[in-house]
């Protein structure tokens, strides 16, 4: 049994089929044997990471632990330097008396496990754990030890310059190991709390970084202000800003490889009071997998509404909602749906956030004179079957869209507002002709993002009247409250799913449409029709127990 390959123990298990396996061993045979059979399955998307190292354990009987959701102990992980444990993939996460508890992802690598005895002297346990979570953790136990003794550098370095620096000595410093290791360090910490943004905020007395994570701000830590002009010309030098400019907002980007990914990193530059505020955006390219329509989080009435709409050869569909909404989201889900061989998608973004294989994207720049409206107009020269418009931002790009929709495109685009209905007063307020949106909308997605609460913590209770009155529902029922703790970083919630508000334009709210008619006829009519509102689709994962009634008032509450 011990000797059975694993592939052969995967199909006797029932958990691959003989072609699958098959697949697997001609990749591996065209690599020539540079890539591992567990990396190949992930790969091809037979197994995910976690089933493959799941059945791995099973297969070497060794244990399988998932370190997202353990405590790791500091004291083991300071007993291997972390130059081992980078180079070996490996990281300590238990210590009992002389006996050392390690994580890998090659538990019968005999080498590595007496690499890591001969370096702590101590008995090695190995568990098996995946290559992603072990990297993660790396990053996250090591790289917080060191933003301290990189500040401590920083400001020693500091102390002995004194006064300020000219921009070309500046220049010198901010290439410095210490600022360098922090503004990495900074970034990767915030990849790996999930963060979507980095705030960089200067006040008198210090400086301040706080990350998004769900939707809030999280303060990550307080920098001595001596740092921050040295961090904040760093930032700008690496995303290709002027670092002499310190009077004017500043825009730029740059990439950093992070435990494997390529993320795309927006850095924006804001002149304050004490400095410069920086803020940086962090995307995943093209090597994080995009969703695909049934993973957005709609439910089954809503994705089947959805999945009509994708089917109309000519029109345009239209999603809504704020800004970090999931929008684009939502749109590269649609296009992968509609993306085949046999039909010609163009994009016009501004920024293009992810590289998808098979569609053509084309980058606004407005300084060169690129703007959506110019795109627009070549595009539809290039005989183009789909387009996807990152945002209908004026009138003309507006009108042009709705145009190339009459004329026998499907088009796809955002706008900002609050809600589906809106959109319709929003674009005929633009200037575009009220019979042209009519005969042209196929339908309005309108959406927001709600966390989730964590399945841990979440305490339950009965709701009171005033909630029954939120969720619109009559009798008492079992509500959950967030609580917080370890797994969910005592925020009481783990990630966000979307809600929906689906508007078809059916020949009645067409009809309104055309003639003139509100915001209010659209909705009544659209809800007729079988529209579920925001607050109906909130009101539902509140009393699933998925979300809590303040997120319910907190993304869809109206006077």
């Amino acid at each position: 049994m011990r000797n059975e390959r694993i592939g052969d123990y995967l199909v006797s298990q029932g958990l691959i089929t003989d072609e699958q396996l098959q697949k697997v061993l001609e990749a591996q045979k065209e690599s020539n044997g540079a890539k591992k059979f567990g990396e190949l399955i992930v790969e091809l998307g037979i197994m995910s990471e976690v089933n493959f190292t799941k059945a791995l354990a099973g297969k070497l009987r060794v244990q399988y632990v998932d370190l997202d959701n353990i405590e790791i102990n500091a004291e083991a992980v300071q007993k291997v330097p972390e130059a081992l444990a980078r180079k070996h993939t490996v990281i300590a996460i238990n210590i009992q008396g002389k006996r050392l508890t390690v994580a890998t992802n090659d538990p019968v690598n005999f080498i590595v496990l007496e690499d890591i005895k001969v370096s702590t002297g101590m008995d090695t346990v190995p568990v098996l754990a995946t290559t992603t979570a072990i990297n993660k953790a790396i990053g996250r136990n090591y790289s917080m030890q060191n933003v301290d003794s990189v500040v401590d550098s920083i400001a020693a370095m500091n102390n002995d310059l004194g006064g300020p620096m000219e921009d070309e000595e500046s220049k010198d410093r901010v290439e410095s190991a210490p600022i360098v290791k922090l503004a990495t360090t900074i970034i990767e910490n915030s990849y790996r709390a999930d963060a979507t943004d980095i705030h960089i905020e200067p006040f008198k007395a210090y400086t301040r970084i706080r990350i998004r994570v769900n939707g809030d701000l999280v303060e990550l830590m307080n920098i001595s202000s001596a740092v921050h002009s040295a961090l904040t010309t760093r930032l700008k030098l690496i995303s290709g800003m002027n670092i002499a400019e310190k009077r004017v907002p500043q825009d730029g980007r740059f990439t950093q490889v992070v435990d494997g990914t390529t993320l795309d990193v927006r850095v924006s530059s804001l002149p304050m009071v004490h400095g410069e505020k920086i803020v940086i955006r962090i995307l995943s390219t093209g090597q994080i997998a995009l969703r695909k329509i049934t993973d957005l989080g709609m439910s089954d009435y809503n994705y089947q509404l959805f999945e009509s709409m994708l089917r109309v050869p000519h029109g345009v569909i239209l999603v809504t909602g704020p800004t970090g909404s999931g929008k684009t989201t939502t749109l590269y889900a649609a296009l992968g749906e509609i993306a085949k061989p046999n039909v010609n998608v163009v994009t016009v973004e501004d920024p293009v956030e992810k590289d998808i294989d098979g569609i053509n994207q084309c980058q606004v720049n407005t300084k060169a004179g690129m703007t959506f409206a110019a795109a627009l107009r070549s595009i539809l020269r290039q005989d183009p079957d789909v387009v996807m418009v990152g945002e209908m931002r004026d009138a003309e790009t507006a009108d042009i869209g709705i145009r190339a929709a009459i004329t026998g495109h499907l088009v796809l685009s955002t706008l900002h507002t609050n809600d589906a209905a809106s959109t319709v007063v929003r674009l005929i307020d633009m200037g575009v002709a009220a019979y042209m949106v009519a005969t042209s909308l196929i339908g309005v997605i309108a959406q927001r993002l709600i966390k989730v609460l964590c399945p841990e913590c979440k305490k339950p209770r009965m709701s009171t009247p005033e909630e029954n009155d939120l969720m619109r529902i009559d009798h008492s029922i079992t509500i959950y409250d967030p609580c917080g703790c370890p797994m969910c970083n005592n925020t009481g919630y783990r990630g966000r799913t979307a809600i929906h508000e689906i508007i078809h334009c059916t020949a009645k709210v067409s009809s309104i449409i055309a003639s003139g008619g509100s915001k209010e006829e659209i909705e009544e009519a659209a809800k007729n029709n079988g529209t579920k509102l925001l607050r109906d689709n909130a009101s539902e994962l509140v009393q699933a127990g998925q979300t809590s009634i303040d997120e319910l008032v907190r993304t869809t509450f109206t006077v």
